[in-house]
């Protein structure tokens, strides 16, 4: 008994929680505490997600922390550059406050590029979760539908049913949803297959457990989880395509400030004022680069080892 207590003290050493690397796996948190702790840790991901929150607070603050009206034009004011002294990012086209129009676009240009994705999740999770958990006749026909969707580029698409719908912030919604969602039901049907063949859903079923149960309670916890990684990604291609479509005339219309709008209507201003004309570019860049990085970081959080 003696000569087996040295190895056996020796393994519990070497498993014991002191000796354990920081990112080991604790069975305390729990799956999203495990996530939520290593995301925290990330600092690529909390600087993105700090920028994000910075832009939405300015965006949703606009209307009460501009400082000058973003209607109020001055054609005697026209594009001044930036760093001047009263339009401290300078002024567009017809004399506006570019600072104050950046700061109030930023509500069009968030809502319209969040907006679809959300709805796309919705949507898309419901039918690829169908789909992949009743399998058959019904996984054929809705995928068939979805993999129509698939066979015009995202650009052509949201351009297409914008066309066709008319200009307005609705309809771009209903369009870029509209792209978003066949994306999304393709994810949530593949992530749903692999979670149908497993014990534990077997188990239920003998259980006597009802397939609205067995969805609600085993399968949307487990799969929402990667959905939601994917859907996040996806925030910064709508909002480059509702920036696209404001700057094609198919999406808001002037006076109206966001960002793909004053990209257009900046367009004859680049050979005078390059800076000013840039600035609306530079916010979609940084917003959707912060949510491509934010993504990333979710995603990599996310991969926590048993």
């Amino acid at each position: 008994m003696a000569q087996t207590a040295a190895p056996l003290l020796d393994i519990a050493d070497r498993e014991s929680p002191a000796s354990a690397s920081p990112d080991a796996f604790v069975p305390s948190r729990g799956f999203w505490g495990q996530v939520g702790h290593k995301l925290l840790r990330d600092p690529v991901a909390m600087t993105a997600a700090c920028v994000i929150l910075a832009i939405v607070a300015v965006a949703l603050l606009a209307p009460w922390i501009t400082p000058m009206d973003p209607y109020r034009g001055s054609m005697i004011r026209r594009l001044k550059p930036v760093g001047d002294a009263t339009y401290l990012l300078g002024s567009d086209e017809l004399g506006r406050d570019m600072l104050s129009r950046l700061m109030l676009g930023g509500r069009l240009s968030l809502f319209i590029g969040v907006t679809p994705v959300i709805l796309a999740f919705v949507v898309g999770s419901g039918i690829g979760i169908l789909a992949g958990y009743v399998g058959g006749w019904v996984n054929t026909v809705l995928m068939r539908i979805v993999d129509v969707f698939f066979a015009f580029p995202s650009v052509l698409l949201a351009i297409a049913l914008s066309g066709a719908l008319g200009a307005g912030i609705f309809n771009s919604i209903v369009s870029l949803t509209c792209v978003f969602v066949p994306q999304i039901a393709r994810v949530a049907e593949s992530v749903t297959t692999q979670i149908r063949a497993r014990d534990y859903i077997d188990a239920a079923r003998l259980s006597g457990a009802s397939t609205l149960t067995i969805l609600r309670v085993q399968v949307l916890g487990n799969v929402l989880g990667p959905i939601f990684v994917y859907a996040t990604s996806l925030i910064s291609v709508s909002m480059i395509l509702a920036s696209g479509l404001s700057f094609l005339g198919l999406g808001v219309k002037p006076p109206e400030p966001e960002w793909g709008l004053m990209l257009n209507t900046l367009r004859t201003a680049i050979y005078v004022n390059p800076m000013v004309a840039a600035l609306p570019g530079l916010a979609i860049f940084i917003v959707s680069i912060s949510f491509n990085l934010f993504s990333d970081g979710l995603r990599s959080a996310m991969e926590v080892k048993a």
